[in-house]
């Protein structure tokens, strides 16, 4: 039983490895925007707030977003440890985590944080292509499609999005390393944050994922 936070900037792969994690853990992946996307799918309250947000090209506030995860902490699932991918993004976000995993008697065991090298963010995002359709990922190089521009799940048209331009990308790892700063610094305080270079091979990147979350599993300490 373990409770994991993934951190990293874009591009570190938080999302691939997060997935596989909670496979090789046999535990819940937790991700923000897949519990937005899900809200809105179901037509919950919570989601139809999210969506009139979404509509108008707004964020969607922290609250709403921690109403979900108060819900989905909830779930019996999540009681033997989950993968959390894509929360919290900033201090603010992590005491509110702490104060909802505090109301069910649960608390974060290990927060992992990918550390990626400018060069390498750039390398994988801006070969990113993203399916139009069903959002799968694939990549230019690195997992480059069966057929260009098709989807190999849904058969959908893939597409570079905007954000995945180099000048862009830059912007976003500037704004990224001034937002995370703090964050890093509060697990740190809280000797939960372990930090590892994830530039390399997305397998050995889990490999090395896998070896500190055995090494940090409450039951064996």
């Amino acid at each position: 039983m373990i409770r994991i936070i993934l951190l990293g900037p874009p591009g570190a792969g938080k999302g691939t490895q997060s997935v596989k994690l909670a496979q090789q853990l046999s535990l819940p992946h937790i991700s923000t925007g897949d519990l937005l996307r899900q809200n809105v799918k179901d037509g919950t309250e919570l989601g139809k707030e999210a969506k009139d947000y979404m509509n108008k090209g707004q964020l969607v506030p922290d609250e709403l977003v921690a109403q979900m995860l108060v819900k989905r902490f909830g779930m019996d699932d999540v009681k033997g440890g989950f993968i959390l991918d894509g929360y919290p993004r900033n201090i603010n976000q992590a005491k509110t985590l702490d104060g909802i995993l505090k109301d069910k008697k649960m608390a974060i065991d290990m927060v992992i944080y990918l550390d990626t090298s400018d060069v390498v963010i750039i390398q994988r995002l801006s070969g990113r292509l993203v399916c139009s359709s069903c959002a799968a990922n694939f990549h230019k190089t690195n997992m480059p499609p069966k057929v260009s521009g098709v989807c190999d799940l849904c058969k959908g048209k893939l597409y570079q999005r905007t954000d995945d331009k180099e000048e862009t990308i830059k912007n976003r790892i500037v704004v990224y390393k001034n937002e995370v700063a703090a964050l890093i610094k509060y697990y740190q305080d809280s000797n939960k944050l372990h930090s590892l270079n994830a530039d390399g091979d997305a397998g050995i990147v889990l490999n090395k994922i896998m070896e500190l979350a055995k090494e940090n599993d409450p039951l064996k300490v």
